[in-house]
């Protein structure tokens, strides 16, 4: 993110994009197109690039503007913890869109050097909780919470990304029946495909976050098989930090988060109020540049940064692919490897259709 407030124009159909912006390396890749830092001409700001492919056969540009049309709302602030979203632009079979630029990374990427102290969590959960009330206010379910995508700017405000798996919710209609996610931190109400579900299935998603900032990885993380992972959550009930890690107030958080039935989680807003929050309240997000710094000391070391690979029908592993400290859009054959993960044996695997830039609409309640 830049340091002062980017002051970016509308979408302009008579100039090229390549005008507006300069495009420069990749931070992330995925099956729809990647994500590059960039600089607005005009201003210097520096943003993230989203580029889109719309010329492929499963493509529907429809889906991608109506991701834009919900970005578009977003404009609540740098105090609402989201990365905003600036304008787009179509170049031949490209759609470019403008948004925040997260210089420091996703916490999936700054949990390699190993897992946060306790403080830290507290802290990244405090200003996701602010980022979910902001969203959930605006009737919008975010439906992929986790580490990969929470991002952290230079400056440590965190801020919540990949909304192309986000369900705008109308006044009438808060209730959804389309499973997407990602299965490890899906809530069961959205694993039932028979099941409705509305904000609070992100509440679940934030306690899976919870339990895989503290231990390196969510509940049933060896498990690649989607449908082997949907059976284990409805059937076992809702997963437990173990006794030994953190304080018995987070464990309590967790809980609370992990609520089976919906109705029975407390909301954003309630959790804010939580007593694990309380003695972290007057934390500044200054503290979370702490994971930035361990980070890079951590490569300089000989750490070797997160990359996504993937993986073809015959499950063979390419080797290359970009490296990234964004988490972009992964598939069902996607899997992510590197150096000194706390586990190594988490392969978080997705849902069988692509889903980053992909939005259902409300149906009527």
């Amino acid at each position: 993110m830049a340091s002062t407030e980017p002051e970016l124009p509308l979408p302009q159909t008579d100039r090229p994009v390549t005008s507006i912006f300069l495009k420069l390396e990749v931070v992330g890749k995925g099956g729809f197109g990647s994500v590059h830092r960039g600089i607005h001409l005009a201003s210097g700001s520096v943003v993230a690039l989203k580029i889109i492919e719309v010329d492929k056969e499963d493509d529907d540009v429809d889906d991608i503007q109506r991701e834009i049309a919900l970005l578009s709302r977003l404009r609540g602030g740098e105090g609402c913890n989201i990365t905003r979203y600036w304008g787009s632009w179509q170049e031949d079979s490209r759609v470019w869109i403008a948004m925040d630029y997260a210089a420091g990374g996703s916490l999936m990427t700054l949990m390699k050097p190993g897992l946060f102290e306790e403080r830290y969590t507290a802290v990244i959960v405090r200003e996701t909780l602010i980022g979910l009330s902001y969203l959930h206010r605006e009737q919008i379910i975010h439906r992929d919470i986790k580490a990969a995508n929470i991002l952290l700017t230079s400056r440590g405000r965190i801020m919540l990304a990949d909304f192309g798996v986000s369900a705008l919710l109308v006044t009438k209609a808060s209730k959804r029946m389309t499973v997407i996610g990602t299965p490890h931190h899906m809530a069961p109400e959205v694993i039932k495909s028979t099941s409705t579900y509305n904000t609070k299935a992100d509440i679940w998603s934030l306690g899976i976050t919870i339990y895989e900032l503290v231990t390196g990885e969510p509940p049933h993380s060896g498990i690649r098989d989607p449908e082997t992972v949907f059976r284990l959550v409805t059937r076992e009930g809702p997963p437990s930090l173990p006794h030994t890690d953190g304080s018995e107030a987070m464990r309590e958080f967790v809980r609370a988060c992990l609520t089976s039935e919906p109705t029975e989680r407390p909301s954003a807003d309630e959790l804010l109020k939580h007593k694990w929050l309380k003695p972290f309240l007057k934390n500044p997000v200054s503290l979370l540049t702490d994971l930035i710094r361990r980070y890079k000391t951590w490569e300089v070391n000989g750490g070797v940064r997160q990359s996504i690979v993937e993986l073809d029908e015959q499950e063979e592993i390419r080797d290359d692919r970009e490296t990234s400290t964004w988490e972009f859009n992964p598939t069902l054959r996607s899997c992510r490897f590197g150096h000194l993960n706390p586990r190594p044996s988490y392969c978080p695997t997705l849902c069988s259709q692509s889903l980053y830039g992909r939005l259902d609409l409300p149906t009527n309640a």
